[in-house]
């Protein structure tokens, strides 16, 4: 198996690469068909969530995975995000939810992707581009169950099921789906669960009324997908899960039979010995406690990076954790080796910022503890300048 990179690099680059995210598409083909063998267990699908360029991990190639896997659907936020994936030659069910007014219609019922309608306005808006174009859209409808974000409230559904059953019979639209998205599912026992699962299964019911017949109902995301087979209907939607990473509180991937298929790693751009009580970085947050060796990592938050990060993200290197000395910065950030000897590292040494915490390195949830945020924005805010290196290509 060969190793590849998204990326083309600059002429000349035959040198090890400044930093890079390496992707595992083995773990995002077993993470699949776990999630396809939990779901099946209800007789439901799998949705293959790859929006944000798959939380990071790159769309394309995670998306070929993950159908590859098994998955029978992909599912995007944005419509530019469906609309590369046809253009690379994806084909098969994809869904987009999170359109502005305008679409754009055209492109995506022409590219056979379902688009989602909120509210009778986008509805109408898609059924005129149909006319347009002679052909019927797909059409998915969103209930707002409670979460309170996307979605059409319960005292606005019946006019949404009605207005699509009209354009049904019209030609103009074919409702492929009706969905919606839990608030409080990574939440176990939240009695906002309960309650959405009956508010969706009175939307249901009122689509069936209208005359409405989709060809999938789904309202489960990664941690639904994982805990509550009653809310598999048709489809699951993993994203999080999708790549290795646990949705839930305090429980571990390995504990869901999952692999994070991320390694964030970098090298080593300079090591130097530094006196005790030497100021590091910006601000001088940092004073070196006696005299060691500092070593320079060329990644900082322009990369994705979290300034929070100063003081208290954790990396690996010559097998040992050791923390950010001093502020992160844009470009690079500063680690303290504890050793007065410049031997410590050398230059050109791996520096694994995150992995799947195998040899003992940092994991993206230990990041996210540090930082005060979730796994998910560990993963997904790593930027373009790191390139995505995907191992476990066939």
């Amino acid at each position: 198996m060969t190793d590849q990179t998204a990326n083309d690099l600059p002429p000349g680059a035959g040198a090890p690469l400044r930093a890079e995210a390496v992707v595992d598409l083995d773990a995002v083909r077993a993470n699949t068909r776990r999630l396809g063998q939990i779901a099946a267990g209800s007789g439901a699908g799998v949705m293959a969530i790859v929006k944000a360029d798959a939380y990071g991990h790159g769309a394309v190639a995670c998306a070929r995975a993950a159908k590859e896997a098994g998955a029978g659907w992909l599912g995007t936020a944005l419509p530019e995000e469906a609309l590369q994936l046809r253009a690379a030659g994806l084909t098969g069910p994809i869904l987009a939810w999170l359109h502005p007014a305008g679409g754009p219609w055209d492109a995506l019922i022409e590219a056979g992707v379902d688009v989602t309608a909120y509210a009778s306005w986008a509805l109408e808006e898609i059924a005129v581009a149909a006319q347009r174009l002679g052909r019927p859209a797909r059409v998915q409808l969103k209930a707002d169950t409670g979460l309170g974000r996307g979605g059409t409230q319960p005292h606005d559904w019946l006019e949404l099921v009605e207005l699509a059953a009209k354009a049904e019979a019209a030609g103009t639209v074919k409702v492929t789906g009706v969905w919606s998205h839990f608030a409080c599912a990574d939440e176990p026992g939240h009695p906002s669960i309960r309650a959405q699962l009956e508010s969706f299964g009175q939307a249901l019911a009122a689509a069936d009324r209208a005359g409405l017949r989709p060809e999938v109902r789904h309202i489960a995301n990664s941690p639904a997908a994982l805990t509550l087979p009653e809310a598999h209907f048709d489809l699951v939607r993993p994203g999080l899960a999708l790549y290795g990473l646990s949705p839930l509180p305090d429980v571990t991937p390995a504990e869901l039979g999952l692999r994070p298929a991320m390694t964030l790693r970098a090298r080593v751009a300079l090591v130097k010995t530094a006196p005790a009580g030497h100021g590091v970085s910006y601000g001088h947050i940092y004073h070196t406690a006696a005299d060691t060796a500092l070593a320079l990592v060329p990644l900082g938050y322009a990369d994705g990076l979290p300034r929070s990060s100063s003081n208290v993200g954790e990396v690996f290197i010559g097998g040992r954790r050791h923390r950010v000395a001093g502020r992160m910065a844009m470009d690079q950030f500063v680690v303290d080796l504890e050793d007065p000897a410049a031997e410590a590292a050398r230059v050109g040494d791996e520096v694994v910022i995150f992995g799947p915490g195998d040899r003992g390195e940092p994991t993206a949830d230990d990041w996210a503890r540090a930082t005060g945020t979730l796994n998910y924005e560990i993963v997904t805010r790593i930027g373009p300048r790191v390139p995505r290196v995907y191992v476990g290509n066939s």
